[in-house]
C-alpha cells in the first residue's frame, strides 16, 4: 500500500482573500485593513514576555501587550487634557 502525504513542503502555504488567491502582500494588506493592525518584530524582556504570557492564560499575550498600549497611550492623552483644563481654571481665578 502506497502512503500518502498530506503536506507538500515544496510549495508555500495558499493565501487567500475570499475566494481569490493572492499574493503574501495583497494577504497581509487585507489582514491589516480587517484587523486594523500590523505586524512588527520588537524586542522585549524576558520577564516582560513571561508576565504577559501568564496573565494570558488561555487568550493570546500578544492581545495583552496591545491592550497594555492601548492604556498607556489613552492614560497619557488623559493626562495632557487634564493639565489643560487646571492650567485653563488657574487663568480663569487668577
Amino acid at each position: 500500500m502506497k502512503s500518502i502525504s498530506l503536506h507538500n513542503t515544496s510549495r508555500p502555504p495558499r493565501l487567500r482573500v475570499g475566494l481569490k488567491d493572492v499574493s503574501r502582500e495583497e494577504f497581509s494588506a487585507a489582514v491589516q485593513e480587517k484587523l486594523g493592525k500590523q505586524r512588527v518584530s520588537i524586542m522585549l524582556d524576558g520577564a516582560v514576555i513571561a508576565f504577559f504570557k501568564a496573565k494570558a492564560g488561555d487568550r493570546g499575550y500578544q492581545t495583552l501587550i496591545n491592550q497594555a498600549l492601548h492604556q498607556a497611550m489613552t492614560a497619557e492623552q488623559m493626562e495632557t487634557t487634564l493639565r489643560k483644563v487646571i492650567r485653563e481654571e488657574l487663568r480663569a481665578i487668577s
